[in-house]
């Protein structure tokens, strides 16, 4: 922490390999939930995915930013805040004209609750794959 380090590059490797089908697999569950629960619209689905999306992939930056739990870690508060304001805003975007510009359209109530499943879902698979990943693939 006293001096920069050299990024080791086949870690990166090897956690992004390992870490990243399970936000592919959670992209699938999106596709299938907008697709079979919510019957969604060519509009809902663009909007559904990307607010699913955005939300858990700034979200997941807690979880992978700490190789311990990332609930003992406390973030920097430049850190928490932005995180939290790129959430809100692809949140509330499609809600917005510039919303609707793009094509977005305003999400049932329901969306809300199956996003908020989805995404504590998403982020407790991360941990627990973090976990398995650094007991057997990058142990200490």
């Amino acid at each position: 922490m006293r001096k920069p380090h050299r990024w080791d590059i086949g870690f990166i490797r090897r956690f992004m390999t390992v870490i990243g089908p399970v936000s592919s697999l959670f992209d699938a569950l999106t596709f299938f939930l907008l697709y079979a629960v919510l019957h969604a619209s060519e509009g809902l689905f663009q909007t559904g995915w990307f607010v699913e999306s955005l939300s858990t992939q700034v979200l997941v930056i807690f979880v992978i930013r700490t190789r311990g739990n990332p609930l003992d870690s406390r973030p920097s508060r430049e850190l928490a805040l932005t995180s939290v304001l790129v959430v809100a805003a692809g949140i509330l975007l499609p809600f917005t004209p510039l919303g609707r510009a793009l094509g977005f359209v305003s999400p049932p109530a329901i969306f809300f609750a199956i996003l908020v499943a989805t995404i504590a879902t998403y982020l407790s698979t991360v941990e627990l794959v973090k976990r398995w990943f650094y007991r057997r693939v990058a142990p200490i």
